[in-house]
């Protein structure tokens, strides 16, 4: 495989982009959710940007590659993206988006731990399992600070907490299997495609089993649609891949952290959801440990490697 470079400004500036996009994409698919559902939207949307990726590619003139048996890890990849969706769609029908972004992006968390057993550059540190413990200190701290109140209510809110939290393990495995597979050798929109195709198909699938196939043309539906088809399906994922393909996975996790930030607070300001005490404690503690995970090596690249060197005696 080839190497990997650090994080750097364009990674950087190219994460800021991404983690705004989707720090957006909860609360634009709560929002519409009367007029579409989420899982609905998610589909169309996926169907949309794997038209436009495959246009990209047809222009470019670049084919498909399925020589050294892409297609299996492909299709994996396929099926936890759906998967993935499916659990944050069905989460947004009973959680908060700020709810369902902390939880959906927990998922450096489940990748850094399962890479490091998987890659032995992908090894973590003290800083890092500390950094781990913290994160789901902050799971459990988010989910046992509901609000008394109705008890159909905080079962609904919990039941969505967890459905996004599932979301994100699909994430994290999603970043796994792309960083150990051949899939990180081929082209990252190839990649993306594999998962649009598989997101567009099961996931219109499980919004017709699901009963979840009713759509209001609305100003704002069709605004949603268009956003999360043109910009997340296509370009943040696009950037995402690419990311994935020319950083190490870890460091380029270090500014994930961005989203869930993004999320609440563009949720409490375009929604007016509330923002419990509790949640934002736990929220903050899960926020801390994504940054110790993954930033061990972009603080050791910053500043560590600055200290001047000590001649020895």
């Amino acid at each position: 495989m080839s190497t990997r470079k650090t994080l750097d400004a364009q990674a950087s500036g190219l994460m800021v982009l991404f983690c705004l996009c989707l720090g957006m994409q909860q609360v634009a698919l709560k929002a519409t959710g009367g007029d579409i559902a989420p899982v609905l939207q998610i589909a169309l949307r996926s169907g949309a940007g794997a038209l436009l990726v495959g246009l990209v590619m047809w222009w470019q003139r670049e084919r498909l590659s399925f020589a050294d048996g892409n297609w299996r890890p492909g299709l994996l990849v396929g099926l936890l993206f759906a998967a993935e969706y499916f659990f944050l769609g069905e989460a947004l029908r009973f959680t908060s988006a700020s709810h369902a972004v902390i939880f959906l992006y927990t998922s450096p968390i489940f990748s850094a731990l399962i890479l490091h057993f998987r890659v032995s550059a992908e090894r973590m540190g003290a800083v890092q399992w500390s950094g781990i413990l913290l994160a789901f200190a902050g799971i459990a701290v988010a989910f046992l600070a509901q609000e008394s109140g109705d008890e159909d209510v905080v079962s609904d809110v919990l039941l969505g907490d967890v459905l996004a939290l599932l979301g994100g393990l699909c994430w994290g495995i999603t970043t796994v299997v792309i960083r150990s597979s051949s899939l990180s050798e081929i082209s990252p929109r190839q990649t993306l495609l594999y998962q649009l195709v598989a997101g567009f198909v099961l996931l219109l699938i499980g919004a017709a089993v699901s009963n979840q196939l009713a759509f209001n043309p609305t100003p704002l539906a069709l605004a949603s649609l268009g956003f999360q088809s043109v910009i997340v399906s296509f370009g943040a994922f696009m950037i995402w891949f690419w990311l994935l393909r020319h950083y190490v996975a870890s460091q380029v996790g270090v500014l994930s952290f961005m989203t869930p930030l993004f999320g609440v607070a563009l949720g409490g300001w375009l929604l007016d959801e509330p923002i419990t005490p509790g949640f934002l404690f736990g929220s903050l503690l899960v926020i801390a440990g994504l940054l110790l995970v993954s930033g061990q090596g972009w603080f050791r690249q910053r500043f560590l490697a600055r200290r001047p060197a000590v001649d020895e005696a």
